[in-house]
């Protein structure tokens, strides 16, 4: 199974439904990075991701997917669950 990487914060629902989204296809371990709790993983986040501001952003084998829309639109092309196998 891939290494599956979310920045998240505690109060976002975007965050909980890659985080399902992820789960339904067979991730157990997400690692999860809170921006809210370290403002410096806040920088380390858009440093990671080209820019990107908002949460969540989601890493597979160090690939940025993007947001849940992003997850979410990826997973309906059906190239998520090869992604995770990888």
């Amino acid at each position: 199974m891939a290494k599956v990487v979310m920045y998240c914060t505690a109060i976002c629902p975007f965050c909980t439904a890659a985080e399902r989204l992820l789960k339904s296809r067979g991730v157990t371990d997400i690692e999860k990075i809170r921006i809210d709790l370290d403002p410096a993983k806040q920088d380390e986040m858009v440093a990671r991701s080209g820019g990107a501001r908002s949460v969540p952003q989601v890493f597979i084998n160090d690939t940025h997917i993007g947001g849940f829309d992003d997850t979410s639109a990826l997973d309906a092309a059906g190239k998520l669950v090869p992604m995770l196998a990888a």
